[in-house]
């Protein structure tokens, strides 16, 4: 079983039944922080959802909320979404620095 979060990773189901998340290239351009913060974030949203807790506790977003408490988090949600929205099917391109 594969589940598609459209423009970041990929949720498979592996034969030993363990989920398994495949991010999609460039889906951490934004990521401020060291590779090995970046390994360890990595490494922490596996465990999330092998362990279900990504989603049985995940809730909705409310932007407007969102944009009053911390816009700058706002700001990037949004132009997120609005690369997703603009490339429509194409794959996220990956910026090299």
């Amino acid at each position: 079983m594969t589940k598609k979060i459209e423009g970041f990773a990929d949720l498979e189901e592996g034969e030993d039944g363990k989920v398994k998340l495949v991010f999609e290239p460039g889906c951490f351009d934004d990521f401020d922080g060291t590779q090995e913060e970046l390994d360890e974030a990595v490494a922490m949203i596996q465990k999330m959802f092998e362990d279900g807790i990504a989603e049985a506790e995940s809730k909705e977003v409310d932007l407007e909320e969102l944009m009053e408490t911390d816009p700058e988090v706002a700001e990037k949600i949004i132009k997120a979404l609005q690369r997703l929205d603009d490339d429509g099917d194409e794959p996220p391109t990956r910026t090299l620095q």
